[in-house]
């Protein structure tokens, strides 16, 4: 059932969001629910605070009221979210829950994807993706926690760095 499981919004009372996290793993623990609701998530980055002279790294939620819930949508598994303690709801239309989209799983950073290089810096590459698509560079340098690669092309004689994305970028064999 795994594969048809979909990321879900809830709605939750502001300050609730822990509370309703763990409430829900440990529902459906009791209930053997495991294979419809696999994974809770309250998105969290990490702020710099500055009062006066003093500075401190703090977690925050990006969401505040809301937790994202990875499970297969049955009638069980909806009344277990729905009747937990401190939901108001889930996100969607009407009619019922909608599944966030997968783009949109990616601009929230929920899903890590693992990514796996088949070039390093010095090597040449082909832009397969995006203005300069065909175009052959070398690369000049990697950073795959922001998903992007320089990229120096040669464009009317010059050599020009270009950022891109990882994915936009193959190796010349």
């Amino acid at each position: 059932m795994a594969e048809t499981a979909k990321w879900y919004v809830a709605h939750t009372y502001s300050g609730y969001e822990n509370t309703v996290a763990a409430t829900i793993l440990k529902a459906a623990e009791t209930r053997r629910m495991q294979d419809l609701i696999l994974e809770v998530s309250i998105p969290m980055e990490t702020v710099t605070e500055r009062n006066g002279n003093e500075t401190k790294t703090v977690e925050r939620k990006i969401f505040p009221g809301y937790v994202l819930i990875k499970m297969t949508m049955t009638d069980e598994s909806w009344h277990l979210v729905r009747n937990t303690r401190g939901v108001t709801g889930f996100v969607g239309s009407s009619t019922g829950p909608v599944p966030l989209t997968e783009e949109e799983i990616q601009i929230m950073g929920v899903e890590k994807h693992e990514i796996v290089l088949s070039y390093n810096v010095g090597d040449t590459v082909k832009v397969i993706d995006g203005p300069l698509d065909g175009f052959l560079g070398t690369v000049e340098e990697l950073e795959p926690d922001r998903d992007m690669v320089r990229v120096v092309v040669s464009m009317f004689g010059r050599e020009t760095p270009v950022d891109l994305e990882l994915d936009q970028v193959e190796p010349v064999t």
